[in-house]
């Protein structure tokens, strides 16, 4: 884990909600220097920290915000997108059947040809050689049974996992805002 070299990714801004959470961690809720500038000026965010960069115009000079919250709070409960991004967060971005982290796809545990259907609680994060070992096959026909069973996560769920897998880059700004355990270079 390293710490942001802002200039050269953009000098992002950290988003948080009006009670100073993240909007997300799976993507890290970040907006572009520019649109923070806007939400500022339209007094819809507050700065909460700045980066050492500032910023001018003919009339005026700003420090660039590295993190800003919402004046308004956003609830968060609404329903899972059914995605591939997400059945993988939900598994923990491993193979249900070995465990392995490596070449991830989609699998149907009942196989569509045995009218499975694509839904949260059919679908699992399988590696390919294990998805190919299974087929078209039920679980218990080829001894394939998912250390993880397949179900509908919520909200607070996918976040909770979300913070298990933090981005390659973070600012030290947003560290007393972000709950991984982490350690940064220096």
């Amino acid at each position: 884990m390293s710490v942001i070299a802002p200039a050269a990714r953009g000098w992002p801004c950290l988003v948080l909600n009006a009670d100073f959470a993240p909007l997300s961690y799976q993507p890290l809720s970040l907006i572009t220097w520019q649109d923070a500038i806007k939400a500022v000026f339209l007094e819809r965010v507050q700065t909460i920290a700045n980066y050492e960069h500032y910023i001018h115009s003919p009339t005026a000079e700003m420090q660039l915000p590295s993190v800003v919250a919402l004046k308004s709070y956003v609830r968060q409960n609404r329903q899972v997108a059914f995605t591939r991004f997400n059945v993988f967060l939900r598994d923990g971005f491993t193979c249900v059947y070995c465990g392995s982290k490596d070449d991830l796809t989609f699998d149907h545990l009942i196989p569509r040809r045995h009218g499975g259907t694509t839904h949260w609680e059919n679908i699992v994060s399988a590696c390919s050689p294990c998805n190919l070992k299974k087929g078209g096959r039920m679980p218990k026909e080829c001894g394939m049974i998912p250390q993880i069973p397949p179900y509908r996560p919520s909200s607070y769920q996918l976040h909770a996992m979300g913070k298990k897998f933090p981005p390659n880059f973070l600012h030290q700004s947003w560290m007393d805002y972000l709950y991984w355990d982490v350690e940064l270079e220096r």
